[in-house]
C-alpha cells in the first residue's frame, strides 16, 4: 500500500490527492492531507473575498476529497523548525507533495514603505478573512482616502472590501471585529494604481465588473490617461479578457459625473517612488508618470504626482518561501523540480514531490491548479513501484503523536465549523470564523499546547 503525505490542504493539495485516490493505476493509496493550519481549504477560506459566496463554495468540491475513505485530514502539523522535519516527514511516508503556496508579498522598494498605515494587500486580507496569523490592526482607523498600487484581482478585491457597507458584509462569515472596524470606516476615496496601462492589467472582467455595482460607489477613470495605452483606442488584437476589460473602463469613462458618497479611481501609468509621511505614519504616494516604451513595458517620463492617502495596500506580487530542508531556487520562488519530481543539485530527489505555487510559481487561477496537480500525482504514481519497496510505519498518525506534535482531525475542524456556526447564531448572523489560534485549538478541542 502507498502511503503519501500532501503537505498543504488547499486547492493544489486537495487535487493532489484527489488525482492520486482516483487513478488506478497503483490500488490502494492512502494519502495524509497534512497542514499548519487546523482547518483546511487553504486560499478558498482565507484568501477568498467573504462576499465571494460562489467562490467559496468551492469548499464543498474540496470536502468531498478530505471525506474520500482513503484521505484523511491532519491539521495543526507545522512542518520544518518547530515541528517535523521533511527528511524525518519522509520517513514516515512512501513520498511526500509540497504544495505550499507562495506566502511571502513582494515590496515595491521605495522609501517609506515600512511607515505605520503601509501593508501588503495579503495582511490586509488575512485580517478580514480571519487567518490566525493576521495581526489585529485597525487598518481603516483614521483613513478618509486609500491607495491600492496593483492592478490585479486581490488589488480589485481590496479594493472593493474598502468600499462595501457594512450592510452587505454582515451577511458573509467576516469575524465579528474586523466588521466593527469596517462599521466604522470613514473611507471615501480608493485609488487603485497600475504602473502600466489599462490594456495589460491583470485582472478578469467579472471582478472589474463588480466594482461598477457597488452600492453609493462611483469608478472614475480618465479617458485621457486610458489614451495613453495604444491598444485602448484599438483593442481588437488584445486576448478577449483584455477586449472586455477596455470596453468595461470605456464605459466608466464616458459616463457623467454620479457624485456618490465613495469613489473608486482607476490609476494608470503611474510607478510609485516614494511614500510620504504625515503625523507618523502614510500620507501619500509619490508616482512617476511612465509611457508605453514600444516592447510592453513601459518608461519614466521625469513627471511627478502626489496622491494622498493614510492607507497604502501593496498588491504587487507574491512570492515562495523556502522551507527548511527542501532545495528552493531564489530567483524563481520555487523548488527545482521536474514534472513536480523535486530535485537536489539537478538530480530527483526520491518521493519528494511539489505542486502549486510552490512548483510553479504565483500563476494562475485556482483552476489552474488541476493540471498542475494531476501532473504531479502521475509523475508520483509512474514511481510507486519503487516507492513502495521503502519500508514506512503502518500508522503515521502515531508517529506524529509520539514526535510529541498534536494533530486537528476531521472531527476537529468539523467542531470548528460548529463552534463558528454557534457563534454566528449567538451574533444574530450565520456562520463567522472564529480568527485566532487559541479559540480555533478550543473549538476543536486541543488545549493549544
Amino acid at each position: 500500500m502507498l502511503q503519501v503525505a500532501v503537505v498543504g490542504s488547499g486547492p493544489s493539495g486537495v487535487y493532489t490527492a484527489q488525482s492520486l485516490v482516483q487513478q488506478d493505476r497503483v490500488p490502494g493509496v492512502r494519502v495524509d492531507v497534512i497542514d499548519r493550519l487546523p482547518c483546511p481549504y487553504g486560499l478558498v477560506r482565507y484568501g477568498v473575498a467573504p462576499d465571494h459566496e460562489k467562490i467559496k463554495s468551492l469548499q464543498n468540491n474540496l470536502r468531498t476529497v478530505l471525506e474520500h475513505d482513503r484521505v484523511r485530514f491532519i491539521g495543526g502539523i507545522e512542518i520544518g523548525p518547530g515541528g517535523i522535519p521533511p527528511e524525518r516527514l519522509l520517513g514516515l511516508y512512501h513520498a511526500v507533495v509540497y504544495c505550499v503556496g507562495a506566502a511571502a508579498d513582494r515590496k515595491l522598494g521605495v522609501p517609506g514603505e515600512d511607515l505605520p498605515g503601509s501593508y501588503s494587500a495579503t495582511e490586509f486580507v488575512s485580517w478580514y478573512s480571519a487567518h490566525p496569523d493576521a495581526a489585529a490592526a485597525g487598518f481603516v482607523h483614521g483613513v478618509d482616502s486609500a491607495v491600492v498600487i496593483g492592478v490585479g484581482n486581490v488589488a480589485v478585491d481590496v479594493a472593493r472590501m474598502l468600499a462595501r457597507g457594512v450592510n452587505e458584509l454582515r451577511p458573509t462569515d467576516m469575524p465579528q471585529a474586523a466588521l466593527g472596524v469596517l462599521a466604522e470606516s470613514r473611507v471615501r476615496e480608493v485609488h487603485m494604481v497600475g504602473r502600466r496601462g489599462p490594456s495589460q492589467a491583470r485582472f478578469t472582467t467579472k471582478e472589474l465588473r463588480e466594482l461598477g455595482s457597488l452600492p453609493d460607489t462611483e469608478v472614475i477613470v480618465d479617458p485621457a490617461e486610458l489614451a495613453l495605452d495604444p491598444a485602448y483606442a484599438d483593442p481588437s488584437g488584445l486576448p478577449a479578457v483584455g477586449r472586455r476589460n477596455v470596453e468595461v473602463m470605456r464605459g466608466w469613462a464616458e459616463r457623467p459625473a454620479q457624485r456618490l458618497p465613495r469613489r473608486i479611481r482607476l490609476r494608470f501609468f503611474l510607478r510609485p517612488v516614494a511614500v510620504s509621511e504625515a503625523a507618523g505614519r502614510v500620507g501619500g504616494v509619490r508616482f512617476e508618470r511612465t509611457l508605453p516604451d514600444g516592447r510592453g513595458g513601459v518608461r519614466g517620463t521625469g513627471q511627478y504626482e502626489d496622491i494622498a492617502g493614510q492607507l497604502l495596500l501593496r498588491s504587487v506580487g507574491y512570492r515562495g518561501v523556502p522551507i527548511e530542508g527542501l532545495p528552493f531556487d531564489p530567483v524563481l520562488g520555487t523548488v527545482p523540480h521536474a514534472a513536480g519530481r523535486v530535485l537536489r543539485a539537478g538530480a530527483v530527489s526520491p518521493g519528494e514531490y511539489v505542486a502549486g505555487w510552490i512548483k510553479r510559481g504565483p500563476t494562475g487561477v485556482i483552476g489552474t491548479n488541476r493540471p498542475c496537480a494531476k501532473e504531479t500525482a502521475l509523475s508520483l504514481l509512474d514511481d510507486a513501484p519503487d516507492l513502495v519497496r521503502r519500508e514506512v510505519r503502518d500508522d503515521p498518525l502515531t508517529a506524529l503523536r509520539e514526535a510529541g506534535l498534536h494533530p486537528v482531525e476531521w472531527a476537529g475542524w468539523l467542531a470548528i465549523e460548529h463552534a463558528e456556526a454557534n457563534l454566528g447564531t449567538s451574533l444574530g448572523r450565520g456562520p463567522v470564523k472564529i480568527p485566532d489560534w487559541p479559540g480555533l485549538l478550543a473549538a476543536a478541542g486541543r488545549d493549544g499546547t
